[in-house]
């Protein structure tokens, strides 16, 4: 089976809501830690080596990074800024807040989102305000449990089902759960299936 999402190519970074595509389509965001394995996820997804860059200083993402995803001219996946070891000036880190608590209130385009938690540190805070922002809005969110080549299957399972039994109690039905890694190329198949669901691939 091709994969839709090959194509995919970067296309804007925009620091506030003037500098966004105009609000049509369909767009599924990606949000995560710093360290969670975000960019390398992306990659792994959209079968590409470099396309949100890996970086060695976590938290680089400053600014939400749209990729657009060939033929089409609507679809798109959006690189939120990531927390956790960014260090950056707390006016910024304010400016980022409001920019994104405005972006998953009014955004008419956004169809669902990818949080990205690395499986031996799920549901930090960062992660839980991500999810509370999607589910508030009505959206489907899917978490992404990177890094499981870390861990043995028994261990792999255990995480999940925490993490699952977690997200039913606050949650129902609206947040997914799987697990994922990008250096094995776990549960990519089962991400990408989720992510051109939502847009319509």
């Amino acid at each position: 089976m091709s994969n839709p999402l090959a194509r995919a190519k970067y296309l804007l970074a925009a620091h506030n809501a003037r500098q966004l595509p105009p609000d049509g389509g369909f767009e599924v965001a990606f949000a995560g830690r710093s360290n969670a394995g975000k960019s390398t996820a992306l990659n792994a997804i959209c079968q590409q080596n470099a396309l949100a860059r890996v970086s060695k200083t976590p938290g680089r993402t400053q600014q939400l990074v749209y990729f657009d995803v060939p033929p089409h001219t609507d679809k798109y996946l959006v690189d939120l800024p990531g927390y956790g070891y960014a260090k950056v000036p707390k006016d910024l880190q304010a400016h980022w807040q409001a920019f994104i608590d405005d972006y998953f209130r009014t955004r008419a385009a956004l169809k669902g989102l990818v949080v990205v938690m690395d499986i031996r540190h799920p549901l930090k805070e960062y992660d839980r305000q991500m999810l509370g922002y999607a589910v508030s809005r009505g959206l489907p969110a899917h978490a992404i449990l990177t890094k499981a080549d870390k861990l043995g299957r028994g261990a792999q399972g255990n995480a999940m089902l925490a993490v699952r039994k977690e997200m039913t109690a606050e949650y129902r039905d609206a947040v997914s759960v799987q697990v994922f890694s990008g250096e094995s190329k776990q549960g990519v198949d089962e991400a990408r299936a989720v992510i051109g669901g939502w847009l319509q691939l």
